[in-house]
């Protein structure tokens, strides 16, 4: 779907061998490596240092809370300057804060507040990282090959999340969190570098536009005109929420107490890891017509991790249910990136990815800050019972929009961009552009 004033570009220069793809494909896959056992560390190193269920909900609150301030100017950013230089700045602020973090931890000096701060900023990078990284990920392959690309792009990325969460479980039952933390910092510094080498001189030179504004203004005409996104926009913030909170917060708790610590957690997330590998798999060969209704459907065991670790079950039982998780979010995973591929105009894609952030990330520092309460009040298992009743109601909800249930894969992809200024430098230094 695209605005009737819209008119074709012209041909953008294929991209030299796949190059961008593999560099960012080897660049998410370091990251994913070192953030999968850094986000264990980080709760654990709570834990560590005399905090409670309540403090491990407030750090993991103040990673998102950034995301809800910034993720929109984030977009409208990426969507301005060259997007792999704000990828590589996002890097850098990422890389730093993490290594201060390791820092305090491992000298036994980390205060709550410091935690805290250095996971805002954390999640400041991850704002404005995260819709410039989409943008440049769907700008980099075509139509024809768009869903098995992202197919492969998951595959690789959770690959990773196989061997860094359960490495990270290790590790912190093996020696200080603190160590975690420095490696994720690490995998910051590498990707970065290999993303300072993505090639931007295929992708169309934008118009000078009318301000941060009129850039915001369009991103949300463009989600507003389309049922289909900003229902399912709509259904995630509810999903990211309770999961964020079910996971972040008592998923470590639970394996404390019933569990046996960090390793059995780490295992149970590295088993979510391999099921979206599984997920991804699949989808390299399945091309469901109806999009979103497939994806959809695949929504509702998100609902299963909150309920095993609410009964809770073993440890065997919670792997079986998180491998089932990862393979259903990957098929809404997949389906989701192309139906975004196939309907946004390139030049919009990633202030549309902000808005899609900013809807599934924006209830999550209430949940997770509100998650020690909540236990409190009502019981740990009675707030996990009512996190998977909330993933069922609003993905039935969200069923009941016609477009959701009817939007079909088109065998070729005709993109439609605005029109372009001739001579304008498509890497020029321009005012705001892109989030993350």
């Amino acid at each position: 779907m695209t605005s009737a004033s819209a008119a074709p570009s012209p041909a953008p220069r294929s991209l030299p061998a796949g190059r961008n793809f593999g560099l960012l494909t080897a660049a998410a896959i370091i990251t994913s490596l070192g953030t999968n056992g850094a986000l264990i560390a980080a709760a654990f190193a709570v834990l560590q240092s005399g905090g409670d269920g309540g403090d491990v909900g407030l750090v993991a609150a103040a990673r998102t809370a950034p995301l809800v301030l910034f993720l929109l100017i984030g977009g409208a950013v990426a969507d301005r300057l060259p997007r792999h230089r704000v990828m590589v700045a996002a890097n850098t602020l990422n890389c730093v804060s993490q290594a201060v973090f390791a820092w305090l931890v491992l000298t036994g000096g980390a205060e709550l507040w410091q935690m805290m701060l250095l996971t805002a900023l954390c999640g400041t990078g991850q704002a404005f990282f995260g819709p410039a990284a989409e943008g440049m990920l769907m700008s980099s392959v075509d139509g024809e090959q768009a869903a098995r690309a992202f197919a492969f792009f998951r595959m690789s990325m959770h690959g990773a999340a196989i061997g860094g969460a359960a490495l990270g479980g290790a590790m912190i039952a093996a020696m200080d969190p603190g160590w975690v933390l420095a490696i994720d910092a690490a995998a910051f510094a590498v990707a970065g570098v290999l993303r300072a080498f993505l090639d931007v001189s295929h992708i169309p030179a934008r118009l000078p536009g009318g301000g941060l504004l009129a850039d915001l203004r369009e991103g949300w005409q463009e989600v507003v005109g389309r049922p289909w996104l900003w229902a399912v926009v709509m259904q995630f913030s509810v999903v990211v929420a309770v999961v964020g909170a079910a996971e972040a917060v008592y998923g470590p708790l639970v394996a404390r107490e019933e569990l046996g610590g960090a390793r059995p957690w780490g295992f149970a997330l590295a088993a979510f890891g391999v099921g979206t590998l599984g997920g991804a798999l699949l989808m390299m060969r399945w091309k469901p017509r109806r999009l979103l209704l497939a994806g959809t459907l695949c929504v509702f065991p998100l609902a299963l991790p909150s309920a095993g670790l609410a009964i809770p079950l073993p440890v065997a039982g919670l792997c079986a249910v998180m491998f089932v998780t990862g393979v259903a979010i990957e098929v809404f995973g997949v389906s989701w990136m192309t139906a975004l591929h196939q309907e946004i105009p390139e030049e919009k894609l990633s202030r549309v990815a902000a808005y899609d952030w900013f809807g599934s990330v924006a209830m999550v520092p209430l949940a997770t800050a509100a998650a020690g309460p909540v236990e409190t009040l009502v019981g740990r298992s009675e707030a996990l019972w009512g996190c998977a009743a909330l993933i069922v109601v609003v993905t039935a909800g969200v069923l009941l929009v016609p477009e959701v249930r009817n939007l079909t894969r088109r065998s070729t992809v005709a993109k439609i961009s605005v029109p372009e200024q001739a001579g304008a430098s498509p890497d020029a230094e321009s005012p705001v552009r892109g989030l993350g």
